[in-house]
């Protein structure tokens, strides 16, 4: 079976280049879709960054540790402190450069933020043996 990775032909990205593909997706015309975040289970996760232009999706794969700042794109991508506020509720993930941080509140209310740990929910899927 295919990897998240192989299915979306996603192309790899280091944390330091982020937000300069960002920046250039933004100049030639692309829009932002979304991120998506995949809880690897060993520290890190993969966040991946969701284009498009004319219908065409462009994708890039961040691998990165749970527990160090992510570069953020909304700066660049204003919309984008949604889903980085999201995946900081969800993931508990820290991004630096955040235009907005509603540290882990965007869904979650203060009294839950501090009695439960990311990730707020955990999904995972089984292949179904012939």
């Amino acid at each position: 079976m295919p990897t998240h990775s192989e299915i979306l032909n996603a192309t790899p990205i280091a944390a330091d280049a982020v937000v300069a593909q960002a920046k250039s997706m933004f100049d030639r015309g692309y829009r932002l879709v979304t991120m998506s975040v995949v809880d690897l289970g060993d520290g890190n996760v993969d966040i991946f960054y969701h284009y498009d232009l004319n219908n065409e999706m462009t994708h890039f794969r961040l691998t990165h540790p749970k527990d160090k700042p992510v570069p953020s794109i909304s700066p660049v991508y204003f919309a984008a402190l949604l889903v980085e506020n999201e995946s900081r509720d969800h993931f508990n993930l820290q991004f630096d450069g955040l235009v907005l941080d509603f540290n882990r509140t965007l869904y979650l209310d203060d009294e839950i933020t501090s009695t439960i740990s990311a990730p707020f929910c955990k999904i995972s899927t089984i292949q179904k043996k012939d």
